[in-house]
């Protein structure tokens, strides 16, 4: 899909912050269905800017190493999906409010939308949602301690529990690697699910945000359950009869850029 030369840099940005690694022109110019002179001139323009650093063949993000981990591509996988469920979710926060973002990758887009509001203090355990805010400054940011994770870039372990415990927020967001059939929410690891729960614990709001590839997908530990989210927001692509089973548990919002549907 063909788009304006503004809309096309801004997307460029979006894909190198979130990806954390070079892009080649060849592959800038398939994405946007224009061709490698367009994107050159693209990235000219935003090297001239100091927004990218130009490299032989394509661009990096300004102050980033090429890196690739299972976050980086937990974090492109389904990205314009995820993009359209972090817009929609921002659409019910209020300004001021006190958020936890735990450490998902749709989480990270959530991130990357929050300079829609005016005003907001985030507390999250994700580092690589950390950049994100450096150009955010009406955004207050507080990182959680802990043991690092290099391969998550995040922060868990007793010290991040023990802080949650003590901390009370507006609204927390979360992900979930899988959901299955009886609304069971899924994680990789018993202690991804223990901070979970923790997480969970002393918000006014629950929201989870996970695209519809979710449903049926393979992990492994039980972390929560649908009936515990004030709301669930997805994306289009679920079956009709999916739909029914999860507007039971939960209040169902599929984000959808022509209209968003909420199924009670």
């Amino acid at each position: 899909m063909r788009t304006k030369p503004p809309e096309r840099k801004d997307r460029i940005l979006e894909l190198l912050r979130a990806l954390q690694k070079e892009l080649s022109v060849e592959h800038l110019a398939s994405e946007f269905s224009v061709s490698p002179l367009t994107i050159r001139r693209d990235l000219e323009a935003l090297a001239r800017d100091n927004l990218i650093i130009r490299t032989h063949g394509g661009c990096m993000a300004l102050g980033r190493t090429a890196l690739e981990t299972e976050y980086n591509r937990k974090v492109a996988r389904n990205f314009d999906l995820k993009k359209e469920i972090a817009r929609r979710t921002i659409e019910d926060i209020s300004d001021g409010e006190t958020i936890l973002l735990n450490d998902g990758s749709t989480t990270f887009h959530v991130a990357m939308q929050l300079h829609r509001l005016r005003s907001a203090t985030v507390y999250t355990n994700s580092l690589a949602i950390v950049s994100e805010f450096t150009r955010h400054r009406h955004i207050k940011l507080f990182i959680l301690g802990g043991e690092y994770s290099e391969e998550l870039y995040s922060m868990h372990g007793s010290l991040t529990e023990f802080l949650l415990e003590k901390l009370h927020f507006d609204r927390v967001i979360l992900g979930a690697d899988a959901v299955n059939e009886e609304g069971t929410c899924i994680v990789p690891t018993p202690e991804e699910a223990r901070l979970t729960r923790i997480m969970m614990q002393n918000a006014r709001h629950r929201i989870l945000v996970a695209d519809h590839t979710k449903i049926r997908a393979r992990s492994h530990v039980a972390c929560a359950h649908l009936s515990e989210f004030e709301c669930w927001i997805t994306s289009a692509g679920i079956a009709e009869e999916d739909l029914r089973n999860y507007a039971v548990m939960t209040r169902m919002i599929v984000a959808d850029s022509r209209a968003d549907t909420r199924i009670e």
